[in-house]
Formats: C-alpha cells, structure tokens, sequence
C-alpha cells in the first residue's frame, strides 16, 4: 500500500483542484464550474494538437515532461495516509524541495526559450519569488524535522504530536504562505487570469499547447495536492494509519476530509483577499520568512 499511495495524488489532484475552484466561486455568488471540470479540460488538452514556436528548442519540448517526472517523483516521496516509509530514506523533505526546484528551473529555461516577451517575464518573476519562497519553506519544513530527530517526512509524521508548541505554529502559519506563493494563489497570483501585469505562472506556459499543456496543468495540480499533503502530514497528523492503528480506510477518510479543509481555507484566502502587486510580494513574503525564522528561533530557545 505504501507504495501506491502517490497514486492517489496523481489521480485526485485535478479534483482537489475542482473543489477549490466550486467552493470559490460558490463564496462568491457564482455556480461556477463542476468540480470534475479539470478532468475535462485535460481530456480535451490530451486531444488537441500542439503549436510549437519555430526559435523553440529541445528545452521547450522537453520540459513538460521533466516538470511532471519530477512532480511525479515529489509525490513518492510524502506519505498519504500511511507513516509507513515507503521509499526508505527518499522520502526526505530536502530531496522534495529540489524536485520542486528542478521543475521550476525547466519552467523558466522553457519561458525564456519560446522567445516571447510575457514568457521571458513570467519566469523572472517564478525565479524572483522561488529566492523568498524556499529558504521561507525550508526553514518551516526544519522545525518540524529538528523536533522530530529526522528530515523523513513519513517519520516526521509518525513522531509528531498534536499538541503543538509556538514554534510549530509559527512554522504552521509561515508555510501556509509558501503554499499560497508556489501554488500561484491570490494575492501572490492569479491562476484564472492571463494579463501580461499580473500573471506569474500563467507566463511560463502561455506558449503551450496541447499534450504539452496538459502536463503541465496536471503537474500544477500535482504539486498543489503534495503540498497540501506535506502541511497535513507534517503539523496535522493525527489520523494516519500506523503500525497496530487506524485501517487504510478510515485514514483514507480523514485524508480526505484534511484535503477538504485545505479546499475551504484556500478559497476563503482567495475569495476575501485581493492580488497585489508583484513588488509588495517581497514584504509578505518577507514577514512569512520572519515567521518560519522565529519558528527555528524558539524551537532551539525554548528546546520544543
């Protein structure tokens, strides 16, 4: 079982991402689509033919592939709804990370590469905020990995209590924010608009078409769903299946039930706070990586 659970993620992650988007506009007053539309949509992407720029290289072409191995892989590496370790010692919050950085390098190469202005602007922009993002998440990410002896994220979750000192809610609230930033959320982006203003990850792969951009949709909703499940597992892992505990399938139930709360909390973000602009990012993200400092700051202060 351990070794299927990535599955999961690739499987349901376009529907976590269908929720968010009902709930969304249902917060709004709007019916808004179904929340199996981003099935559809990647059907009819699978289907259609793709456009390639003429000054495009290998890089462009290879890139949706490498963005959604690695998102693939990234998956592999958090548990679902099991402590049990299935990768060994793979499954490392710092291998995760550089997954995430590799697809993110391939996206920028891949803006730039298409030889438009809106790509060459749009992976700018990905690299600018990736340098406030990472260091924000990995600091967050090591709290809870000092507290727990290990950067095994299944073993992190395995030992994580749930009473939760300040330091784990300092940690908690800074890697809220990183998800917001790396999923492309308001009010660090936009994932429905496609203004050359505003668009961050939208300018990255405003170029693609087709299969090529079914991949990288379906690694966007991949990655949103592993980071989902990172935050539940490392600072809310009660209801795991252990050795001698809970059964799969009431742990499938609470997994879902978590996934569904990280649904609500995204959109009610999305639905009360509105896109600022890029160059005010820095200061959210700034004071997130205040947060996540003060977290390692207290847990080695306070030795909890």
């Amino acid at each position: 079982m351990e070794y299927l659970q990535f599955l999961i993620i690739i499987i349901f992650s376009p529907l976590v991402n269908g929720v968010i988007k009902k709930l969304k506009a249902h917060m709004q007053g709007r019916k808004g689509p179904g929340v199996l539309q981003a099935y559809y949509d990647l059907a009819r992407l699978f289907r259609k033919d793709m456009v390639v720029s003429s000054v495009a290289s290998w890089i462009f072409k290879a890139t949706p592939f490498i963005v959604f191995t690695a998102t693939a892989a990234a998956a592999m590496l958090v548990p679902v709804v099991s402590t049990e370790p299935g990768f060994g010692m793979m499954g490392d919050v710092i291998a995760l990370i550089y997954l995430f950085a590799l697809a993110r390098f391939f996206m920028a190469l891949a803006g730039l590469d298409a030889g438009t202005a809106f790509g060459g602007e749009g992976s700018s922009r990905e690299m600018t905020v990736a340098i406030l993002v990472e260091p924000m998440m990995m600091l967050a990410l090591f709290t809870a990995a000092i507290s727990a002896g290990t950067t095994n994220i299944a073993r992190i979750a395995a030992v994580q209590s749930a009473v939760y000192s300040p330091s784990h809610l300092l940690a908690l609230a800074a890697f809220i924010v990183a998800i917001i930033a790396e999923t492309g959320r308001v009010p660090v982006d936009n994932p429905d608009t496609h203004l050359e203003l505003t668009m961050i990850h939208e300018g990255m792969i405003l170029e693609y078409s087709g299969r090529y951009l079914a991949l990288m949709e379906w690694a966007h909703f991949m990655k949103q769903m592993v980071l989902f499940t990172l935050a539940v597992d490392i600072f809310f892992p009660a209801g795991m299946a252990r050795a001698g505990g809970m059964s799969i399938a009431a742990a499938s139930a609470v997994y879902a039930a978590k996934m569904f709360g990280m649904a609500v909390l995204m959109a009610a973000v999305e639905s009360t706070r509105a896109k600022v602009r890029f160059f005010q990012l820095p200061s959210i993200l700034g004071g997130a990586f205040v947060l996540a400092f003060l977290s390692l700051l207290t847990h080695i202060m306070m030795g909890k």
